[in-house]
């Protein structure tokens, strides 16, 4: 199998074991990965003005290229996966936003929403099949219990996401077994983290990271698990009593690519 790859900025710096461990990963369950060429920023916000149309161009560019190599695009960053997935519904649901980008983008063929963007998670589930990832688990985590954690960016807005239910998920949980660990269910799992106002309001922000990894710990969890660079800094940051570790690397310890964590 061979998907287009849309890595990301933050994947090129702070969290760049988020991108290194899902190309080894890939690599061990048969997905190849080419990351797009010339890959811009995709503005780590979609913003719901209908007149914003600049900072969506990068996300359509890579859209058409997936189109055009007729692959699925594959995303892991949970802001990323946000911004072209809504980009790509915004696309195909509004005509004007559409004819718009399309002036601007100049493109011998005009993009219409033709391809698929696929998060990582939905690969592992719907393309791979958990029962495949659970033969391959060379080093089942049997002694850990792990909880997920979503925020908000993953799920949500649900009708275009369709990542999973936006309300109660288990695509994470159903990961976690695959891997041979103990999910924990926190009630925290999908809240906001608060990342996006730590600049505005610092307290604000610490209050609900802080709500998220007291409450996975009360849970009884040994760790937390996520997808979103911005939630795993935010977590970090305010609580250090609880590891917090991206869901590529934690895999890549299930197949015995990586030690421990």
């Amino acid at each position: 199998m061979k998907v287009s790859y849309y890595p990301g900025c933050t994947l090129k710096t702070k969290a760049k074991d988020l991108d290194f461990y899902l190309r080894k990963c890939a690599g061990v369950l048969g997905v190849e990965v080419e990351e797009i060429e010339n890959w811009q920023c995709c503005g780590g916000v979609f913003t719901t003005a209908s007149d914003e149309i600049a900072t969506k161009l990068s996300s359509v560019r890579a859209l058409s290229e997936a189109r055009d190599k007729g692959q699925k695009l594959l995303t892991v960053c949970s802001a990323c996966h946000n911004v072209i997935k809504q980009t790509n519904y915004q696309i195909k649901n509004d005509a004007d936003f559409a004819a718009r980008a399309n002036n601007y983008m100049q493109q011998d063929v005009p993009y219409e929403g033709e391809a698929e963007v696929v998060h990582f998670l939905e690969l592992l589930r719907d393309e791979i099949g958990f029962d495949a990832i659970r033969e391959k688990v060379t080093d089942a985590l049997k002694d850990k219990k792990i909880a997920a954690y979503y925020g908000c960016l993953l799920l949500r807005p649900g009708k275009v996401m369709q990542l999973d239910d936006a309300e109660n998920p288990s695509i994470m949980e159903e990961l976690i077994e695959a891997m041979g660990a103990t999910p924990v269910v926190s009630p925290y799992r999908n809240e906001c983290c608060g990342g996006y106002v730590v600049l505005d309001d610092a307290k604000s922000a610490e209050k609900k990271s802080t709500a998220i990894t007291e409450n996975a710990k009360t849970m009884g969890a040994d760790m937390i698990v996520t997808a979103c660079p911005l939630c795993k800094y935010n977590l970090e940051k305010h609580d250090q009593s609880i590891p917090v570790v991206y869901v590529t690397e934690l895999l890549a310890e299930a197949l015995g690519i990586k030690e421990g964590v």
